[in-house]
């Protein structure tokens, strides 16, 4: 009896332990399961390197749960379909109405296509090739479009000639205003149709000109007296335009007013000799540009200025420039009493043929603020009439009144500039009030070509500096030191 009680406690007592070593394999298979769906919890390229380690072992307890489990997991994302992917929109003006028969007015499509790539970060907007697109006065507008936007001109848009689009006459034809990151690029060209407004002016000099009337009859009424600007960027930042064509604008082809950050290369601007006032370039109030190897051949006037006519501001940056053009200026600043502030201006691989001056600075009496470190190098010159010029008295009118302030100028350079004049070698017309200093001169070799201009020699008034090199021809009138100045500055003359 005691035995088979000792043997039934035994199988008691062994049911026990198998009963609880059975509840120890579940809670150690249960722990193991929760703990492997954790693992499946971090970030997806985690998963994927966990993946694949399964699948290289081709066994184990990783690769026996996890193709278990493989039917209610969450697959990792298709990279084409993220996000951050950097695929972008494309919006093409076809798409949205526009004909590019160069008749049909294109102007509604433009705007279309361009308020639907503002929406989207780095979309294009794309002007496609063997396509003429019409379009009038146009703003391609910020503050709320997205950023590192591409305008992809490869087709050709070109400027109504209907005087009644241009009432009452906006001050620019193609207008990209505060934007961050706006890129115009392609193989296409910008046609501002400015024969017209060149027309126009002849008209005005010569009403008795018979096939200015008939022009004036065909047209019916005059175009607006202020030209536009072509192409415009205002309150920009991150600025790139490169491969395109500008060509014929009415006045000024390419500007950027309160602009940072500005990139040019690779471009052209093209208008005929006999276009009146068409600049190549405008900075105004802009800083941190940088423009080379572009081909500018533009009409009557400069090929790029610095117009502080309204407003003052300092320009600060260093321009590598390396383009084949009419002529460099730096100009109209001081205007109407104004200030003006540039500084660190580097000039330098520029080629001009048969332009009035070389590179030029410019300023108007009873301007005040000032021009420094600016450094114009490696300078080729064909039958320039003058190559280098300091105007300090310009005036656009027949007389202007004289007065004591002006734009003080100072650290001017000059460096290997070489070639042939027809006129003066040299001109440093300065200020009374505020004479030139610093002015250095270093391989300078100008000779004359013996045309039907007559020579002169160089000029100088109030004009101080050094020779770092005997010139060709010698300049006798630059005046060595520094000179006495007795003008106590107050803050506005200050930048």
């Amino acid at each position: 009896m005691a035995t088979l009680f000792r043997i039934k406690g035994l199988v008691l007592l062994l049911l026990v332990v198998l009963m609880l070593v059975c509840s120890g394999i579940d809670f150690c298979e249960g722990r193991r399961g929760r703990h492997w769906r954790q693992r499946r919890l971090p970030t997806s390229s985690a998963l994927a390197k966990r993946k694949g380690k399964g699948k290289s072992t081709g066994g184990g307890h990783g690769g026996r749960k996890g193709g278990g489990s493989s039917k209610g997991s969450i697959p990792s994302p298709n990279p084409s379909s993220s996000p951050s992917s950097n695929h972008s929109s494309a919006y093409n003006v076809l798409d949205f109405g526009a004909k590019g028969d160069g008749v049909t007015d294109d102007t509604k499509a433009f705007e279309a296509a361009w308020a639907a790539a503002c929406k989207e970060e780095a979309s294009t907007l794309k002007v496609p090739s063997t396509y003429t697109f019409l379009v009038g006065p146009i703003s391609f507008s910020g503050p709320y479009c997205q950023p590192n936007i591409i305008f992809q001109l490869d087709g050709s848009i070109v400027a109504p000639t209907n005087p009644k689009v241009w009432s009452p006459g906006p001050l620019w034809w193609m207008e990209f205003t505060k934007l961050k990151g706006i890129t115009i690029q392609g193989r296409g060209s910008v046609d501002g149709r400015g024969s017209i407004w060149w027309t126009q002016s002849e008209i005005d000099v010569d009403p008795a000109c018979s096939t200015c009337l008939q022009i004036s009859v065909v047209l019916g009424t005059k175009l607006p007296s202020i030209k536009p600007t072509a192409v415009r960027f205002y309150g920009s930042y991150n600025v790139t335009v490169t491969g395109i064509m500008i060509q014929n604008s009415p006045q000024c082809h390419l500007k950027f007013d309160n602009c940072e950050a500005v990139h040019v290369f690779n471009m052209s601007v093209s208008s005929p000799g006999s276009s009146l006032n068409t600049d190549g370039i405008h900075l105004q109030n802009s800083k941190d540009v940088s423009i080379h190897h572009c081909n500018l051949s533009c009409g009557h006037f400069f090929l790029l200025s610095y117009e502080y006519e309204y407003n003052t501001s300092t320009l600060e940056f260093t321009w590598l420039f390396h383009c084949s053009s009419p002529r460099f200026s730096i100009g109209g600043l001081g205007r109407d009493r104004t200030r003006a502030c540039v500084s660190n201006v580097t000039v330098q691989n520029v080629n001009m043929y048969g332009t009035m001056t070389g590179v030029r600075i410019k300023t108007w009496q009873g301007g005040s603020g000032s021009v420094e470190n600016i450094r114009f190098s490696n300078i080729r010159v064909s039958e320039v009439q003058t190559p280098i010029v300091i105007d300090q008295f310009y005036c656009d009118r027949i007389a202007c009144k004289n007065q004591t302030s002006a734009v003080e100028l100072s650290g001017i350079a000059y460096e290997s500039i070489k070639g042939t004049f027809t006129v003066k070698p040299m001109h440093f017309a300065c200020s009374d009030g505020a004479p030139c200093s610093g002015i250095s001169l270093n391989e300078i070799e100008l000779l004359p070509l013996q045309e039907r201009y007559h020579m002169y020699d160089s000029f100088c008034w109030q004009a101080f500096g050094e020779l770092y090199t005997p010139t060709i021809p010698p300049i006798l009138c630059l005046q060595s030191g520094k000179p006495a100045s007795s003008r106590i500055l107050s803050d506005h003359d200050l930048c």
